[in-house]
């Protein structure tokens, strides 16, 4: 049984900067066997993140949502990467209102043939800071720098990374929407993105490859400048032997943000892959203050720590 844990900005341009920055991300290699691991920058990562929150909220039908769904989707054509975009009409948990929910999918081909791997990060934010110790900011939408813009932050810069040096075997990033829009105690009203994708995984046009990947890997609040990521239950229940991989990687590399120590079990964008059995691990760190509260800005959130969770992934996709 599924549960989800208690509970559980200005608009700007995007800057001619940012945009180059971003298409010259990542160390030019020849793929293959003998292909030299790419580098992640967390300050580049980190400059990524703060974009995001410039866009104001990413609500779900809002302008900041769609205006970052528009530019994953017109980096990966610049990249020539194929990025596809499905969606579908849900009623809000918290409002009872109808509301567009998007999820964009961008796949990087590999260069030799093998199970793909599955990375994901949801890139809406919440429409309300209900746990913010101020009752008056409680109605606010979250800024969502950790809780959202972290883990977008780490798969664009490896979808930067990527499309410069192609991995050995494909790569699918998923973005998912409608992740953080539920009630409290209503585990099924949250990642209403991802349970929507995996429910149509085999559908004809679908937007994932009907192949069963290597494992997927999601990312959620993992920018939190005093990181910590335990092995979550739900994955380490579920997904015992790709949870045990990617956490001896992570052991491998010397990174400390990474424990081996057993976390509480968090509903999250996973879940829907765990239950249509695909090995899904969520790399979350829970124990973060400005949760759900008008603290979760990009002053809270650290290139360091994207930089350890970008250099784990890359080892994962450049070393199969």
């Amino acid at each position: 049984m599924f549960s989800r844990r208690a509970g559980l900005a200005c608009r700007a341009k995007l800057w001619p900067w940012l945009m180059a920055m971003a298409l010259g991300a990542g160390v030019p290699a020849a793929a293959g066997p003998t292909a030299r691991i790419p580098g992640f920058s967390g300050a580049e990562a980190m400059a990524l993140l703060r974009y995001q929150c410039d866009l104001g909220p990413r609500i779900p039908g809002s302008p900041g949502n769609r205006a970052l769904q528009d530019t994953l989707l017109a980096q990966a054509e610049q990249l020539g990467l194929e990025g596809r975009r499905g969606c579908f009409q849900a009623v809000s948990p918290l409002t009872g209102k109808a509301m567009p929910v998007c999820n964009v999918v961008i796949t990087i081909g590999g260069v030799e043939e093998g199970p793909a791997l599955w990375l994901g990060a949801h890139f809406d934010t919440r429409p309300i800071c209900d746990h913010d110790p101020d009752p008056e900011r409680r109605s606010l939408p979250l800024p969502g720098a950790n809780d959202g813009a972290s883990g977008v932050a780490v798969l664009w810069q490896i979808m930067n990374i990527a499309a410069d040096t192609r991995p050995p075997r494909d790569v699918v990033l998923m973005f998912f929407d409608g992740e953080d829009s539920g009630r409290s105690g209503d585990p099924e009203g949250f990642c209403l993105g991802s349970a929507h994708l995996v429910e149509h995984w085999r559908d004809f046009g679908s937007l994932l490859p009907a192949e069963r990947p290597r494992g997927m890997i999601l990312l959620d609040m993992v920018g939190d400048a005093d990181l910590g990521i335990p092995q979550e239950g739900y994955s380490l229940a579920h997904a015992p032997d790709w949870t045990a991989e990617v956490f001896g990687r992570a052991a491998v590399l010397g990174l400390p943000a990474f424990t081996q120590a057993r976390g509480g079990a968090v509903y999250d964008d996973h879940i829907p892959f765990l239950r249509a059995g695909i090995p899904a691990v969520d790399l979350i760190d829970f124990d973060y203050p400005a949760w759900h509260t008008s603290a979760d800005v990009p002053a809270a959130c650290s290139p360091a720590s994207l930089e350890q969770v970008g250099r784990l992934l890359v080892d994962l996709i450049y070393n199969p």
